[in-house]
């Protein structure tokens, strides 16, 4: 960390500790607080007014919520014929003034509305807590789309990675903190105090999160990692109580196992990416001996595609009889005879099913394509959980970072829609129609 990111972080977490939290007592309607605070000029009267939005808005009903996202959507839009003048202008005379008023009218004023409301003391965390609701109510309104497009505007400039802070998560983290991290995990439930810490004390465990200075009690994502000294296969045989320790100083391998988001109002604000690359590159350099970093990863998609590919008209009686009886195996006895068929199948899902924009399906594995990582590995009944063989029946996989290559698979990725694998996999795989994979160079 970065002496002037620690210095941003220090003064903003003192700042927000110390502020005095303002209460707006203002009595006009929400509509009128809105249009008050954005034609405010005054720092101390806008703070007042933002303190009442604010506090109106989270005392609301969720009807009365919808009411003030529906303000923003309609009353607070672009006006569209200022903007065709505006661009009309620009394009007679492209000078420096036409561009600022083209600029300044292409943008919807619920964006400084929402700016003037961030300027109040601990607000940020308020504002995400704000599109949470939004996000809850787009499917009964599709219009409020457009103004969940200028939180994401917003939300993309505020939480950059220049302003996110990187923290180890161990056993002497404030206990706010860890009660989160047993709230957030998303992946592999965390049961208890005692399961977390298994997951943070031991010598081959680590934990970090992204923290941002306007939230900083509130990590932001966090991943869990085991050293390990071989490429793992199960989730259970990586979390077991009755595993051997084993010293850092022997481990070869970093194994990303769970990444959970934990806001829900940051959604489509990517962290991921910067995370595994930033603690990848802070573990090799505090510790030199580990030559491997791999992920063990569910595959969500894998069961709901097999069983779209058994109800598709072109599939065979065979291929039809086992994807039935895969989707309807309900443990790992169920599965374990079919577990060389079930690795040909994860392959040619991760490999070959594509949405109509050639990106994987697997959500998953769009994330860790899209940040340059290799598919290394497939594991039949590596997750026997009941959520396990309810997405995956039970397949868990390795993607492979590797530092010096991940720039070269993110372009690939990003540009020419090829995946990096292994050529068992891609074996594994077979023959379709679609958009490329690329093979590894080194020998798999």
């Amino acid at each position: 960390m970065s002496r002037t990111s620690f210095l941003q972080d220090l003064l903003a977490t003192i700042f927000e500790r110390t502020a005095p939290r303002l209460v707006g007592d203002d009595r006009r309607s929400l509509e009128e607080l809105a249009a008050a605070l954005i034609s405010e000029r005054g720092e101390a009267s806008g703070t007042r007014l933002a303190a009442s939005i604010l506090d109106r808005y989270e005392k609301s009903q969720a009807g009365e919520k919808a009411g003030f996202f529906r303000l923003l959507t309609e009353v607070h839009d672009l006006d569209a014929g200022a903007v065709a003048a505006a661009a009309e202008a620009y394009r007679a005379s492209p000078d420096a003034a036409t561009l600022a008023r083209l600029v300044e009218e292409a943008e919807p004023p619920r964006q400084e509305l929402l700016r003037r409301l961030n300027r109040l003391p601990g607000a940020t965390g308020r504002l995400v807590k704000m599109r949470e609701d939004l996000l809850s109510t787009l499917k009964e309104h599709p219009d409020f789309r457009r103004t969940d497009l200028d939180f994401q505007h917003l939300f993309m400039s505020w939480f950059n990675r220049g302003f996110l802070v990187l923290r180890r998560i161990d056993w002497t983290t404030p206990a706010n903190i860890l009660e989160k991290i047993i709230a957030y995990e998303a992946v592999h439930a965390i049961n208890d105090w005692d399961d977390l810490r298994r997951r943070l004390q031991p010598s081959d465990r680590r934990c970090f999160a992204f923290f941002h200075p306007a939230m900083p009690d509130e990590p932001l994502i966090f991943v869990e990692v085991a050293l390990t000294g071989e490429l793992p296969g199960s989730i259970r045989s990586l979390l077991s109580e009755e595993r051997a320790v084993i010293p850092e100083a022997e481990a070869t391998t970093a194994v990303f196992y769970s990444i959970s988001n934990c806001q829900r109002g940051l959604d489509g604000i990517s962290f991921g990416n910067f995370l595994i690359k930033q603690v990848a590159t802070d573990l090799m350099q505090s510790l030199p001996n580990l030559k491997n970093f791999v992920t063990l990863s569910p595959v969500p998609g894998l069961t709901r595609w097999m069983r779209e590919e058994a109800e598709a008209d072109d599939t065979g009686e065979d291929r039809r009889t086992l994807l039935t009886r895969l989707i309807e195996a309900k443990s790992a006895e169920d599965l374990s005879a079919d577990s060389a068929a079930l690795s040909a199948l994860t392959a040619e899902y991760l490999v070959w099913a594509k949405r109509g924009d050639g990106l994987p399906r697997d959500p998953v594995a769009r994330f860790h394509f899209g940040n340059g990582a290799s598919l290394e590995a497939i594991h039949p009944n590596a997750d026997p959980s009941p959520r396990g063989i309810a997405q995956s029946c039970g397949v868990m996989v390795n993607y492979r970072y590797d530092l010096k290559t991940v720039e070269t698979n993110h372009e690939l990725f990003a540009h020419k829609r090829e995946i990096v694998t292994t050529r068992a996999i891609r074996s594994l795989a077979g023959s379709r129609k679609g958009p490329k994979t690329s093979r590894r160079t080194e020998n798999a």
